[in-house]
């Protein structure tokens, strides 16, 4: 049986399937470092939210025909995902926290964009970096 292409690419069902699990798996990774952290939001969250920016990019490319822009629904990630991420930061009397938080669910939406478009380097060499900046410690108490 002949694979089905999604429109015009060599893309098949069984590659954006694959795409969709990589980017749960990911977000997954990032969201148990934030719930070790005992952070908001944790392993549901940035799985959510990078499996949603994947399925997203991967609709607004292939579901759409031609032509399309794919580029207009990514930019309407980043503004969804800014509302996401404003509603983890809070103020107290100790200052504002949340901000290292919302900044990793801005930054796992961005690798989710990035798997749905097919750049798995890229998407795994940020999600690394993540880890790392995620691990430092600063001299402020955390967020």
């Amino acid at each position: 049986m002949e694979p089905l292409h999604i429109w015009h690419t060599p893309w098949t069902e069984l590659d954006v399937v694959l795409r969709l699990v990589l980017a749960a798996f990911v977000g997954g990774i990032i969201g148990m470092d934030r719930e070790r952290a005992h952070k908001w939001a944790g392993i549901r969250t940035l799985l959510l939210v990078c499996l949603g920016s994947a399925l997203f990019t991967i609709v607004s490319i292939f579901g759409f025909g031609d032509p399309a822009d794919p580029a207009r629904l990514a930019a309407g990630i980043v503004v969804g995902i800014g509302f996401l991420g404003a509603g983890v930061i809070l103020h107290s009397e100790k200052g504002v926290v949340g901000l290292t938080t919302a900044a990793a669910v801005w930054a796992i939406a961005a690798v989710g964009v990035a798997i749905g478009c097919g750049l798995y380097l890229i998407a795994l060499a940020t999600a690394l970096l993540m880890l790392v900046a995620l691990r430092l410690h600063t001299k402020h108490p955390p967020d």
